[in-house]
């Protein structure tokens, strides 16, 4: 009896070191599962996340998993990064071929535009010229007082000549009157068709976005020698040039001005001097008017975007006078705001950036930049990089930005 019991207890011990060292094993498997598994977080709270890191982030984001990929490469998320994007200023340096071999050993994924178009030739030429000087395509963001200069690893021959919505226009240097447009960021493009006038006596190029249909729009204006300015129009999506009725005789004097987009126009300063309206090309239905300025336009005075509204600003005495135009039919310019302290007198307005709404400010004498803030009326100088800088008719306003230009994909307004 003695030993029967003492072989139950003995058996229920055992029993019992078995259960506990079985509930320790599945509470170690438990931790160890709770901390391999990412917490779940709805599709909503992930968008609101990725939308608020920057585009190298993105890039590499999006190859993590397949639902993240689906999200950044929704329309959705694409609009709703771009309207959270800072405006940037966007440029090109010159670099001749020896310099820019070096480069290219330095950034060994540098994407060459005209190569991805068609296969460069390995002598640096093209049909028989040979290629002396490339650009690489930069941008400059304004933050916190100073100004940073960034690349995209990208490089190219011809000039840019208009942006719109994170897109660039670009000269297609392999065809005489060519065209490229891309997203630099995604380095997505495409080559247009030579337009009907490849050597114009003077040209200007616009590129906008139609509002009513969502499709991009690139506006040609040419001048002949004997002052006739004519206009064709390119839509992205039929990729075809149509011919439309350019500005009456006599009222371009310069092309040298670009054109900016607001209101659904695009508009010129038609004059270098003394220019009593500005030439407006309204995208929808490719007509031109002619809208005057509340006061004469002088060398130092301009026209810049802010808020999707035409901006005018000007001169007067020691300060600098800012009217706005809010609409093309029916509507007079007004009185916006006057600044009175810190102005210089050739100050040139260049741009506003999109989120904080600064004005940015570049000086003709030395090329230096000042922002002015409309909440604390305030104008600084900005703090820059040493070295070399472009010239204010190379700077043009841009947004790094996914957005796509086929039809029905990432429309912003």
């Amino acid at each position: 009896m003695m030993a029967r019991s003492i072989g139950s207890r003995n058996a229920n011990l055992l029993r019992l070191v078995e259960e506990r060292a079985l509930s320790k094993k599945v509470e170690e498997e438990h931790k160890e599962h709770q901390e391999t598994v990412v917490p779940y977080l709805p599709k909503d709270c992930i968008s609101k996340i990725l939308v608020r890191l920057p585009l190298q982030s993105l890039s590499s984001m999006r190859f993590s998993c397949k639902p993240w990929y689906n999200i950044i490469a929704s329309d959705n998320f694409v609009n709703a990064h771009f309207h959270c994007s800072e405006s940037v200023l966007i440029f090109q340096k010159s670099v001749a071929s020896c310099a820019m071999t070096s480069y290219q050993q330095d950034k060994p994924n540098l994407f060459s535009v005209e190569a991805s178009l068609e296969p460069m030739p390995s002598t640096s030429s093209i049909f028989g010229k040979r290629i002396l000087r490339k650009f690489y395509i930069q941008f400059m963001e304004f933050r916190g007082g100073k100004i940073k200069t960034e690349g995209y690893d990208l490089c190219c021959l011809g000039n840019i000549r208009a942006t719109c919505n994170g897109l660039i226009l670009l000269d297609n240097d392999m065809k005489t009157g060519g065209l490229i447009v891309m997203n630099p960021v995604t380095r997505k493009l495409m080559a247009l068709p030579v337009g009907t006038i490849c050597r114009p006596y003077e040209e200007s190029f616009g590129f906008a976005i139609n509002e009513v249909t969502g499709e991009y729009k690139v506006v040609h204006l040419f001048q002949d020698e004997l002052g006739y300015v004519g206009c064709e129009t390119l839509n992205l999506g039929t990729r075809m040039w149509r011919e439309v009725n350019g500005p009456a005789f006599g009222i371009f004097g310069w092309f040298g001005y670009r054109p900016v987009s607001a209101i659904g126009a695009l508009h010129w300063v038609p004059q270098i001097d003394h220019s009593d309206y500005i030439v407006s090309f309204e995208v929808n239905s490719e007509k031109f008017h002619t809208i005057s300025l509340p006061k004469s336009c002088r060398t130092h005075d301009g026209i810049v975007e802010k808020g999707g509204f035409l901006c005018f600003v000007t001169h007067e005495e020691l300060n600098l006078d800012i009217w706005i135009l809010k609409g093309l039919h029916d509507e007079a310019w007004s009185m916006h705001h006057r600044i009175t302290r810190g102005c210089i007198i050739d100050l040139v307005p260049h741009f506003c950036l999109r989120i904080s709404g600064d004005m940015i400010f570049r000086r003709d004498e030395d090329g230096s930049f000042y922002a002015y803030d409309f909440i604390r009326e305030l104008m600084t100088k900005i703090e820059r990089e040493q070295g070399w800088f472009p010239p204010s008719s190379a700077c043009l306003p841009h947004v790094n930005s996914l957005v796509s230009w086929e039809k029905g994909q990432n429309e912003c307004d």
